[in-house]
């Protein structure tokens, strides 16, 4: 079958420097085209779109000219390759031959940043349904700060990934924690999410070790906030005149006797409000974070709160609460804390906190059963909560102390 077969090297500009682009290089089969990178970073005014090649006599110009007549060189001879199998192929074919990918060694071309979006991509396309919004979020951070580290450190675009060594990865926590001024636990998260990535090209022997492997790195325990009861009384009973200080009051109180979370908040729906057991209503729903299952049962105060706004005009069967966005709620919240004089960091996810430890635990609760109403996968991620037991020990022998006294133990026979 006759095919015509064309190629073009092109420059993209870079996002975060406008002086300077990335040389891809596109291959075009009967019509359908494919695209990949060459890696290879050039100022904007030394590009020639025209001719495709760099221009002037430079040292630079000349070694990135070499570099695209190798290239061409080598994407004619995988274009050769498949026509010499005499099978049917198409333009990603001749890419996926010329970066060596119908070989075992398919690390010596494999690079770090086309890895990650490929990852990110297929993440992407799964939101919804096996990831949450936030971890799409998330990888596409984590690869932000991985491409940032590179061109920083490597004054490249992207490198192999056979070259990620130990030496990269104390590296990139470093330049996390300096440069980007991220706390120990966020440079730890990002360095997981990268992992992943390395892991995956791992598997598929794209590389043949795991510079991982002696790589280890625990989280720090952070003491996480939450409302004392004294603090929430004081929210819940202050009078705010202003209507959307006082919705998004009413919705985060919601939270602190829900222990939901913002995402979950947003969706909860008609059809996770049943008759339980006990004849009284529940929240059944799932974690949007894990998909795990939360069984709750409404307090009287969350009840309310249902009852209050279930006439207003953005409330239906789909959606409970006239929720607004989760950047506005926490901008909000932290207004409310000032009327209040609460000095504390309120945010959204402290009500989950203070569901967790004020309203619960320390009302005692077993934690079991505060597990499975936040929807933890294993008892460990609760125990976290549980140090606010140390203080209700307190309190509780002090009731005892007295009731002992009572019964004359301490005095004389």
């Amino acid at each position: 079958m006759d095919t015509t077969f064309s190629h073009l090297f092109y420059l993209r500009k870079s996002k975060s420097k406008t002086d300077s682009g990335i040389i891809y290089f596109r291959i075009t089969i009967n019509g359908k085209r494919a695209v990949t990178t060459t890696g290879r970073e050039i100022p904007v005014s030394l590009w020639n779109s025209a001719s495709g090649r760099a221009t002037g006599s430079s040292m630079q110009a000349k070694v990135i000219n070499r570099f695209l007549s190798k290239v061409e060189n080598d994407i004619y001879n995988a274009h050769q390759k498949l026509v010499d199998k005499g099978k049917v192929f198409s333009s990603k074919d001749v890419i996926d031959t010329y970066l060596g990918k119908d070989k075992k060694s398919v690390g010596d071309t494999k690079m770090v940043l086309e890895i990650f979006q490929e990852h990110n991509e297929r993440v992407n396309r799964l939101v919804g349904k096996d990831f949450a919004k936030g971890t799409a979020e998330r990888y596409k951070t984590a690869k932000k700060h991985v491409e940032d580290y590179i061109k920083k450190e490597y004054k490249a675009s992207d490198i192999p990934v056979k070259n990620v060594n130990h030496k990269f990865i104390t590296g990139f926590e470093y330049y996390l924690k300096t440069e980007r001024n991220c706390g120990h636990n966020s440079a730890i998260k990002y360095i997981t999410n990268f992992k992943k990535i390395i892991r995956i090209a791992f598997t598929n022997e794209w590389i043949n070790r795991d510079p991982f492997q002696n790589w280890k790195a625990k989280l720090k325990v952070v003491d996480r906030e939450f409302l004392t009861e004294e603090e929430l009384r004081t929210l819940i009973s202050r009078d705010i005149k202003n209507d959307r200080l006082n919705l998004v009051k009413d919705i985060f109180t919601f939270s602190c006797f829900t222990g939901l979370s913002y995402a979950e908040v947003k969706k909860l729906s008609e059809k996770e409000v049943v008759i339980g057991f006990d004849g009284k209503r529940w929240i059944k729903t799932k974690r949007t974070k894990t998909k795990s299952k939360c069984s709750i049962p409404i307090l009287p105060v969350a009840e309310a709160i249902l009852e209050k706004y279930s006439s207003h005009p953005e409330v239906n069967s789909k959606r409970l609460l006239p929720i607004l966005s989760n950047q506005k709620m926490n901008a909000y919240i932290k207004e409310i804390a000032d009327i209040c004089g609460i000095d504390k960091n309120l945010t959204f996810h402290l009500a989950r906190h203070t569901f967790a430890t004020t309203v619960t635990l320390s009302n005692g609760v077993p934690i079991e059963s505060v597990s499975k109403m936040l929807g933890h996968k294993n008892l460990q991620t609760t125990q976290h909560y549980a140090k606010i037991l140390d203080r209700k020990v307190g309190s509780d022998m002090d009731i005892l102390k007295e009731r002992l006294g009572s019964k004359n133990f301490f005095g004389k026979a």
